[in-house]
Order: structure tokens, then C-alpha cells, then sequence
């Protein structure tokens, strides 16, 4: 259903302004709550949800070139919060030491804690509406972009996926893709 009109620009508006103060905020929130760079902290969170992927997939999630990607890897490494493990062949993937995943953890609480501060303003029925609209929201995003792994590089998984409830975005990727709900790969699965 597309409706066009005041009321459009004027909601479009003001989704452009909430997206931007909380992007702002989410971007504040990584440096100040550790040393890391947006792309370093990002790939501590990727890498708590799904430790030992390789430097280049770890790049493509968190949106590096490969020679970025081997960068950032090697800075992380420098300060003891990922290490190389080599696995079959050649093959070497990237995986959080104790002091990665106490980072990513601590990183992860920081957004929480943020982004519940902005919900602060709404009642419970205001947010589980919102709760609704969002998983809409983020069914047409991924159609657009077609990247969940990219779009839930900071999400905190098991607070998008409570009781065996289901991501939108990991929801959306199935269904692009095929794969039945339970199928690995994607975010909330």
C-alpha cells in the first residue's frame, strides 16, 4: 500500500530525522564505550554471533574491502581481542578471544542501553506497535538492499529473536532465498 501525500513526506521527514539522531548516536556509542572504530566494533559483534568466518566475509558484513578487512583484523589482533585460527586447507577464520567477546558484549549493552533511552518517550502498546511497523519497515529495507548481514551487522540476536521468535530481516533473506525458517546462515536463524 503506498500512500503519497503531505502525510508521506511529512512521516518520511520525520523518520529521516529519528534515523539520523539515532545513526548518530549508534556511532557515538562503539568509540565511547571502547578504543574501536565503527567497522572494529561491528566485527567484534559479527564475530560474537558467528565466530571463526574468514577476514573477507568478515570485511563484506561489515562493509571493508578485503585489504581493509586484513587491516582491522590485524589491529584486533594487536590488541588481543580476535585471533587467526587456521582450520581445513588453507582456510583461516577469525574468532573473538575472551577479551573480544567481553568487548562485544559490553559494546552490544551500550546500543541496548542507548536505543532504550529512545524508546523511553512511548508507552508498552506504543512499542509493541512499533515493534510491528519496524519488522515492515525492515522486510522492505532488505528487499531494497538484500544484504542481512550487513543490515544486522550490530544487532544483538538474541534480543531480536526472544522465545524462538523470528528476525524480519533473517525472515526476509529465507524467503528471498528459498531456505525454510530454520535454516543456517542468515541473522535469526
Amino acid at each position: 500500500m503506498h500512500v503519497r501525500g503531505n502525510d508521506t513526506e511529512r512521516v518520511a521527514n520525520l523518520l529521516g530525522a529519528a534515523a539520523l539522531a539515532i545513526t548518530d548516536d549508534l556511532l557515538t556509542a562503539p568509540v565511547a564505550a571502547s578504543s574501536l572504530s565503527m567497522s572494529a566494533a561491528a566485527a567484534l559483534i559479527v564475530l560474537h554471533a558467528d565466530p571463526g568466518v574468514s577476514v573477507t566475509e568478515l570485511g563484506r558484513r561489515v562493509g571493508l574491502t578485503q585489504s581493509a578487512a586484513v587491516r582491522m583484523v590485524d589491529g584486533l589482533e594487536r590488541g588481543t581481542l580476535v585471533e587467526r585460527r587456521r582450520t581445513v586447507g588453507n582456510w583461516t577464520g577469525v574468532h573473538p578471544t575472551g577479551k573480544g567477546r567481553r568487548t562485544a558484549e559490553h559494546l552490544l549493552s551500550a546500543r541496548t542501553s542507548h536505543l532504550a533511552t529512545a524508546l523511553d518517550a512511548l508507552d508498552q502498546a506504543e512499542v509493541r506497535a512499533l515493534g510491528g511497523l519496524l519488522e515492515k519497515l525492515l522486510d522492505r529495507l532488505y528487499q531494497g538492499c538484500g544484504a542481512a548481514d550487513r543490515m544486522c551487522r550490530l544487532c544483538d540476536r538474541a534480543a531480536c529473536t526472544p522465545e524462538g521468535g523470528q528476525c524480519p530481516v533473517g525472515a526476509a533473506d529465507r524467503a528471498a532465498r528459498g531456505r525454510t525458517p530454520d535454516a543456517p546462515g542468515s541473522p535469526g536463524s
